[in-house]
């Protein structure tokens, strides 16, 4: 008992002292999640020796000394498999991690010089560095909390010309049923499994605004009856009142109980005991895959990010609410995988992410709450190259595809705002996967980690 009671009272004075920070890195299906955490721990670890950081203030100044991985305070929380992400790095040819399929946590201890030494010598000084990753599906679960079943319901989208082909089967079935009806258990988890799949089916297709978030990584929940709900459509045609006075058997009330059910004991704790006590938060998107998808994939991606950068509680903070009321006073928002366009579109890909969320920054602006958007690489997949053509220079990617095929391509230009009709009609864009480049001896080739670790954790470096 003694042992984690004196871990969280060294944990609450390092706050006191401000040395220590807890980051959070989330984002939805895709966006490499796994690949920046890895980056991230590596850049740290390498610091001062291999890393090339420049855009990192304590880094460029020769102060960062580098960074261990010691216990983490919650042991009931699986480690970030840091690890097994190098070793898939390492091998021959190297290949992406495998992404994270729940919560993780890994803890570093970073060793810095303060730009002011203090009056008795050289000071070293140490930054407890808790991060924290998240399912990105489990985050679109969080803007669920501001409703009851019958505005869930029609709010959800099973329509669109691609989209809605992933639920034709489940609307099929939904089309039968009444609120009034009786279900016996077998039937109503066969409609839940047809939901689920639709989700699923939709992820696969590039998708992002998909609930219940559990429906498409249920882990341990798999086969539970909270689990075994939908949306009903058409709630709105009925009369004011009549709903509510179904009996608890029918399948309105049944599904309106499993939806409360799913919101109190599954989504709430989840926000709870985790989110509300970040510090940092970085949100990772993948712009450019729904760039290459196509118009219904990118609107949709759109309403997700907004959706979800609306659950977060952001805000500065004074000391009293960072040690019993923590919110996050700082964000950097990724447009990932920079390295599969040309250099010189980088400025276009960040400013697409900033039309992107153009509401939810002006928000986060006015609360006082510093936000950051940026694009970047954790692990760099390709090398620009200049490729000369008719007596023009051109600037192409060289790179490996997942199936192993070296090549050189120019994917094509980025819309800098949000696209209109003609850039769709137009659209040349080609976004190809890559495998990511050999790290070598020295830290994971990168794009703008460096700028993103500083705008992160850069100030607790001084």
């Amino acid at each position: 008992m003694l042992e984690p009671l004196t871990r969280e009272l060294n944990d609450l004075m390092e706050r006191t002292r401000d040395r220590q920070l807890r980051l959070a890195v989330t984002g939805l299906s895709r966006a490499g999640k796994t690949a920046f955490l890895t980056s991230l721990i590596h850049q740290l670890r390498h610091a001062g020796v291999e890393a090339r950081l420049d855009l990192l203030t304590a880094a460029r100044e020769g102060r960062l000394l580098g960074a261990r991985r010691v216990e983490q305070q919650d042991l009931g929380v699986p480690r970030f498999p840091f690890d097994q992400a190098m070793a898939a790095l390492d091998a021959n040819p190297p290949r992406w991690p495998d992404a994270t399929r729940g919560i993780s946590e890994l803890r570093l201890v970073l060793r810095y010089r303060p730009r002011k030494n203090s009056l008795f010598g050289a000071d070293i000084r140490e930054l407890t560095l808790d991060l924290f990753d998240y399912p990105g599906e489990w985050l679109l679960d969080l803007p669920l909390l501001e409703h009851d079943f019958d505005s869930w319901s029609q709010q959800q989208r099973t329509d669109g010309q691609q989209r809605g082909e992933f639920f034709n089967q489940w609307r099929s079935a939904v089309e039968q049923l009444s609120p009034q009806d009786e279900l016996d258990e077998t039937r109503l988890a066969e409609i839940a499994e047809l939901y689920a799949g639709g989700l699923r089916a939709a992820r696969e297709a590039g998708f992002s605004d998909l609930q219940p978030g559990r429906f498409l990584l249920p882990g341990d929940l798999d086969g539970a009856p909270v689990l075994q709900f939908f949306p009903l459509p058409g709630l709105g045609d009925h009369a004011p009142g009549t709903l509510t006075k179904l009996p608890p058997d029918s399948l309105y009330a049944t599904l309106k109980r499993r939806f409360r059910y799913y919101q109190q004991h599954i989504v709430k704790p989840f926000y709870h005991d985790h989110f509300r006590r970040f510090d940092r938060q970085i949100v990772l998107v993948d712009v450019l895959g729904a760039l290459n998808a196509g118009p219904e994939r990118f609107e949709d991606l759109s309403r997700a990010l907004t959706r979800l950068m609306e659950s977060f509680d952001y805000g500065q903070r004074s000391l009293l609410s960072r040690l019993f009321a923590p919110r996050i006073d700082r964000l950097a928002i990724a447009a990932t995988k920079a390295d599969h366009v040309t250099p010189e579109q980088h400025p276009r890909l960040t400013g697409l992410l900033e039309a992107l969320l153009a509401e939810p920054i002006k928000d986060l602006r006015y609360a006082n709450v510093p936000v950051k958007a940026l694009s970047l690489a954790s692990i760099r997949a390709t090398d620009a190259r200049e490729v000369h053509d008719n007596g023009k220079t051109l600037t192409a990617l060289r790179g490996t595809t997942l199936s192993g095929e070296s090549t050189l391509m120019f994917p094509g230009d980025v819309p800098q705002q949000l696209p209109t009709a003609d850039f769709w009609a137009r659209q040349g864009f080609n976004f190809t996967a890559f495998q990511p480049l050999p790290p070598g001896k020295g830290a994971l080739p990168h794009i703008r980690m460096d700028a993103a670790i500083d705008w992160l954790i850069g100030d607790k470096l001084q």
